[in-house]
């Protein structure tokens, strides 16, 4: 196989011409011969002005740059797409996987021997994984690293959990607008992600604990010279990587390392958001995230690290209990440990080089674990035939088992116009039910799952409802809240069959998520003309056309189906 200068030479119809211009090309650049002639490492280019949590990948770049030419390396960085989370219209769910097409196809195009991806919001990483799957040239992940926290009158806040919390503080009339102005400032204090177990940091974990990260490398805090140090160690590594021709994407992503993504997922009270990204992953190879598996995890592994939103710290107090390799020691006979990285040793080396810190208790034993049980639960019934989830770690026990009336907003646009208004006929133990807000119904299945309690009950002081739907949320969200509901409503799924007034029956012990009208009267809903009116209207152009006829459901990672091996067009988000 070709290396370097030599790889994927660009078609002319004649192979010495073809490597001659780009040579010529490439040495406008002030490289030398010797330069040229050394394995390339690639760097992944993800910063933007619109990405706040990216500030800090110029720094990265320059010091993965730095480990490339220490080990011989030639490193050369090139630009992606970047998706912020809260910059990206209508949803950043909408744009990942133009991303992971970007990414792949800028791997597949460049000449590389190995890649340094460089990522951290929420889709970024996700996104760059599957398309390192897709492209399979040897990856190494680089987190960009959680922010510091912020403060407000003695208490640490971060983002996001404590933006919710906050904010329904403020709906609620109990803080005012003053004051949530002057914690507005003080959230998000620092460059980096998400500092509570959001998406961002449940990604970059579950990433560790597959192998793709050098040791510890999730936890770092982004502004911390420990996190130069890792870019600099992650360059180094590259170019071994690319001198030995592995190990590939393909030899590290297997059912083995999946499977340790999902404990991690349980164990760290992690995202929901996770599985999703890491049923696209393992998608792109084939492999395929068994639901039913996953519950059963979700029973034996608990959750063992106390970072909000399921507990009560941050990632940099993770960072310093130890981080992944520490976690791991916990989840030992959980957790494969034997798993092959991208180090060339095994997950059993970063374990045994964890650092144990006496005293410290974000990081629980099994024995004292935050939850007696893991993060996720995976419901089935007749309102979820391919079934749903609820992040019961973040959940209110006592709306665990939950019988009551339907409260039906039909878009995420009806929800945000009537949600508030005094008229609206809600009670604390109704159920709110949000449809037409899934892959197609919305566009894109936005973070709209976290609904917010109406204006009324929040100045009641009622901080949680059960809330159902066809869309995600946050990994920084919190509540009693049934989410990916398979098939989306906009997918002819029963959602759509539910009018206000119905009695709706969650029971997490038994994994039930059940609409109580019986299937007579059901049959003759179905035969109705369709009121999902709510649905987005379908687009005859460009990307979002793309999206809306190819897009899966959520079981299926919501990648498209034509970049899954075996899946086609003509089966895009239909039962099977």
């Amino acid at each position: 196989m070709a290396h370097g200068m030599n790889r994927g030479l660009t078609s002319y119809g004649d192979a010495g011409f073809s490597l001659f211009l780009r040579k010529a090309f490439i040495k406008a650049m002030g490289l030398s011969d010797d330069a040229l002639s050394r394995p390339i490492v690639a760097i992944t280019n993800t910063f933007s002005d619109y990405n706040a949590c990216h500030s800090n990948v110029p720094q990265l770049i320059e010091a993965v740059k730095r480990g490339v030419m220490l080990a011989g390396g030639l490193p050369m960085a090139f630009p992606t797409i970047s998706i912020h989370e809260s910059f990206a219209h209508p949803t950043s769910m909408l744009l990942r996987n133009l991303m992971a097409m970007d990414t792949e196809e800028m791997i597949r195009a460049q000449p590389m021997d190995a890649v340094v991806l460089i990522g951290g919001c929420d889709k970024t990483i996700p996104a760059q994984l599957m398309a390192a799957a897709s492209a399979d040239v040897p990856a190494l992940l680089l987190p960009v690293g959680p922010m510091l926290v912020g403060h407000h009158k003695g208490e640490e806040l971060g983002a996001c959990t404590d933006c919710r919390r906050l904010w329904g503080e403020f709906r609620g009339g109990r803080i005012s607008e003053q004051e949530i102005e002057f914690i507005n400032e003080r959230l998000a204090p620092t460059s980096g992600t998400c500092m509570v177990m959001g998406t961002a940091s449940t990604i970059s974990c579950m990433a560790e604990a597959m192998g793709l990260t050098l040791p510890r490398a999730a936890s770092i805090p982004a502004t911390h010279a420990d996190r130069l140090r890792a870019a600099e160690a992650s360059g180094k590594q590259a170019v071994a990587m690319a001198a030995s021709g592995g190990p590939k994407p393909s030899a590290l992503i297997t059912e083995r390392s999946l499977r340790n993504a999902l404990v991690m997922l349980q164990a760290l009270g992690g995202s929901t958001n996770g599985l999703i990204h890491i049923t696209a992953v393992a998608g792109r190879l084939g492999l395929k995230v068994d639901l039913d598996e996953f519950d059963r995890l979700g029973r034996d592994v608990p959750v063992l690290v106390d970072l909000k939103p399921s507990g009560a710290h941050y990632m940099e107090h993770f960072h310093w209990a130890g981080g992944v390799p520490r976690l791991l020691q916990e989840l030992d006979g959980l957790i494969d440990l034997d798993i092959p990285c991208v180090t060339g040793g095994t997950l059993r080396d970063y374990a045994a080089a964890a650092e144990i810190v006496p005293g410290q208790q974000v990081i629980r034993s099994r024995a004292a674990p935050i939850k007696a049980v893991g993060s996720m639960a995976v419901l089935q019934g007749n309102l979820a035939p391919r079934g749903a989830i609820i992040k019961q770690s973040a959940a209110s026990p006592a709306l665990m088992q939950h019988t009551g009336r339907a409260v039906v907003f039909e878009s995420v646009e009806d929800l945000t116009r009537r949600i508030d208004d005094p008229a609206l006929d809600v009670t604390a133990d109704d159920v709110l039910v949000l449809r037409n807000a899934g892959p197609v119904g919305a566009p894109g299945m936005p973070e709209a799952g976290y609904l917010p309690i109406p204006r009324k009950l929040a100045q009641q002081g009622v901080k949680d409802m059960v809330r159902i739907s066809d869309a995600r949320m946050s990994g920084t969200a919190f509540g009693t809240i049934v989410l990916h509901i398979v098939p989306e409503a906009a997918r002819g799924g029963p959602l759509g069959l539910v009018r206000d007034g119905d009695a709706i029956q969650l029971d997490v012990p038994a994994r039930r998520i059940e609409l109580l009208v019986d299937d007579d009267e059901l049959q003759r809903r179905r035969a109705e003309p369709r009121r999902n009116t709510g649905a987005a209207a379908v687009p005859d152009r460009g990307y979002a056309a793309l999206f809306h006829r190819s897009v899966l459901q959520a079981d299926e990672g919501c990648d498209f189906d034509f970049l899954v091996p075996g899946r086609s067009s003509a089966t895009a988000g239909q039962e099977p």
